[in-house]
């Protein structure tokens, strides 16, 4: 008797994990892209507040599928193509789009 309720526990439990092991967020992603794009989105971020020879701390990222979006404004072309690179250099990124725009004086 025992065995059995087991057996029945065991057989709905796989049977949960493996729905729930298809399903997708709201946004058609899994959990692991998921999370892979923040962890992307947290290096790039990094990265940009800790270089010191450029001030890109307004630069906000986005990251989607491996692709970093790049959106804000910068003072100048130069801290616009460092920024670019340094997203570029990040574990994991497939594509950076730089959307960020040259401050006018």
């Amino acid at each position: 008797m025992r065995l059995g309720r087991l057996m029945k526990t065991l057989v709905v439990m796989v049977a949960v994990l493996s729905v729930l092991s298809g399903c997708r967020s709201m946004t058609g992603k899994s959990a692991g892209t998921n999370i892979d794009d923040a962890s992307i989105t947290t290096a790039v971020k990094s990265k940009l507040v800790a270089d010191k020879a450029s001030n890109l701390t307004r630069v906000n990222v986005d990251t989607n599928n491996g692709t970093v979006y790049l959106n804000g404004t910068v003072e100048s072309a130069e801290q616009r193509a460092r920024a670019e690179q340094i997203a570029r250099e990040a574990k994991g990124v497939r594509n950076v789009v730089n959307n960020l725009q040259v401050q006018k004086n």
